[in-house]
């Protein structure tokens, strides 16, 4: 089939006219009610009707748009990607005309490992279990871990246990069993993370909900999941004397995550 064409960067979209670029790129910095991405590699990705769920939830939840244009949105959405390259899509709903976006982008360098400041961020998001709204402030904390020779830094709350980092959930494992932090703490519902308990279950790994300050992850396998790295292992802390563990564990689930791309709808 034919696929619309989109250029790299933001388009609006509009019940009459699709996808069409943006008349003001300024309006790219402003604040989103509700965001959701995933990475797209030749034409194939993982986990798009959950991501389509999520989104549609969050929408919900600020009344967004009614549900038939959520849905028309996300088609043509859907239509427009790259079947060829690799993108790092997002949907968005921003403020004000509770307008719906996507920006096309194409995607970074992809880690197989990713180092780690180990200081643990006290938690700045006012809406954790929602994306888009806090994504300002947590590329604030993904700058300041730069500064101190990481990648990407741990979220903690005020009691000093783990939530996760700012752009991705945390896993750790204990002997042989699957730790994450008890989905009652402020934690955004990870996509991935979600496949990746799901396959765990299927093939009886344990899985634990643990409380854990980031001095109790030293010497562990530590992970660091989202939709676009899919399973980073921590191969260093920063800024602190934790060790890290041997990634014994991530070759074969990151194996498999790449397995379970699917084409896109369309393709």
């Amino acid at each position: 089939m034919t696929q619309p064409v989109v250029v790299e960067g933001l388009s609006v979209w509009s019940p009459a006219r699709g996808l069409t670029p943006a008349a003001d790129a300024a309006g790219a910095s402003t604040p989103l009610l509700v965001a959701d991405s995933w990475l797209v590699r030749e034409g194939r990705v993982r986990g798009l009707e959950r991501h389509r769920e999520r989104f549609l939830r969050a929408c919900g939840e600020v009344d967004g748009p009614p549900l038939r244009r959520l849905l028309e949105f996300w088609r043509d959405m859907t239509d427009a990607l790259p079947r060829t390259g690799e993108w790092f899509p997002r949907v968005e709903l921003a403020p004000g005309a509770r307008e719906l976006r996507l920006l096309l982008r194409q995607a970074p360098p992809l880690g197989a490992g990713v180092r780690v400041w180990a200081a643990g961020q006290c938690d700045p998001r006012t809406v954790p279990r929602r994306k888009g709204p806090d994504l300002a402030a947590l590329a604030g904390v993904r700058d300041r871990a730069g500064g101190e020779g990481a990648e990407e830094a741990v979220l903690v709350a005020p009691s000093g246990t783990v939530l996760e980092a700012a752009t991705a959930s945390v896993l750790w494992w204990e002997d042989d069993t699957l730790c994450l932090p008890p989905p009652r703490l402020p934690v955004l519902p990870g996509v991935t993370v979600a496949l990746v308990l799901e396959r765990a279950v299927r093939e009886g790994v344990r899985v634990a909900h643990r409380e854990r300050t980031v001095a109790e992850l030293d010497g562990r396998e530590v992970w660091l999941v989202n939709a676009l790295h899919g399973i980073r292992p921590v191969t260093g802390w920063t800024g602190g004397p934790l060790r890290a563990a041997p990634a014994t564990y991530a070759p074969h689930w990151r194996a498999w995550l790449d397995d379970i791309m699917e084409p896109l709808p369309g393709s």
